[in-house]
């Protein structure tokens, strides 16, 4: 839906996550989902959530900002440690906006992620 690029914010010369939505996607499905997207983003209050910076649209290109945290990704971790233990794995979901994970009777966690592998 979207790819996230480690960008440099001039203004405040320090490095920034940018996620843009692919174009292709903005032109077949419509900007709702991502504009959405970025609302809920931008009322998330918590320390262990990153907070949005700015958002915008540029030369047609729907886009927001986040602070840059260094560190590996969550397909470099799943390579490293295999499958998440359900707290982890759930923290792990809890980063996407939308839809919500919730946990189960059976201990699993359900949810969505735009990761692909």
């Amino acid at each position: 839906m979207a790819t996230v690029y480690l960008a440099r914010d001039l203004r405040h010369e320090r490095l920034i996550a940018l996620k843009v939505l692919h174009p292709e996607l903005a032109h077949a499905l419509g900007p709702d989902r991502f504009l959405r997207e970025i609302r809920t983003t931008a009322r998330l209050q918590h320390p262990h959530i990153l907070t949005l910076l700015d958002s915008g649209e540029a030369a047609g290109l729907l886009w927001y900002t986040m602070p840059y945290a260094e560190g590996e990704t969550l397909r470099e971790r799943l390579r490293r440690e295999g499958e998440l233990p359900f707290p982890r794995r759930c923290a792990s979901f809890a980063i996407w906006p939308m839809p919500w994970p919730m946990p189960t009777r059976t201990g699993s966690c359900t949810g969505t992620s735009s990761l692909k592998t």
